[in-house]
């Protein structure tokens, strides 16, 4: 069993930047993929990043590469998103999920591969 709690998130101007984190409780974390989708309001949840379980793996969306990084630091059971230059369209409600395993980016993209969800946490960005 894996419980995820997203923090981070917040009211940010275009261009800014901010950090999100993903602690996650239990023993087996190291042997799970992570990551991190989003929802915007009306809109199905879509992938955002996901990394492996020893971080040699990485996947973006597209409309991210380049802004944003996942990393994970497993000793301390987290895992982040660090979002640069972020647009309006950014805003969403950001959830990191756990995947264990790991697989090609078209598997990684679909939500219904996670275990485990975390409660979300709003990302809001004004023009």
């Amino acid at each position: 069993q894996v419980q995820l709690v997203e923090s981070g998130g917040g009211l940010v101007q275009a261009g800014d930047s901010l950090r999100l984190s993903c602690a996650a409780s239990g023993r087996t974390f190291s042997s799970y993929a992570m990551g991190w989708f989003r929802q915007a309001q009306g809109k199905e949840r879509e992938f955002v990043a996901a990394i492996s379980w020893g971080a040699g793996g990485r996947y973006y969306v597209d409309s991210v590469k380049g802004r944003f990084t996942i990393s994970r630091d497993n000793a301390k059971n987290t895992v982040y998103l660090q979002m640069n230059s972020l647009k309006p369209e950014d805003t969403a409600v950001y959830y990191c999920a756990a995947y264990r395993g790991w697989s090609s980016i078209t598997t990684m993209r679909a939500r219904s591969g996670y275990d485990y969800w975390g409660q979300g946490t709003q990302v809001t960005v004004s023009s």
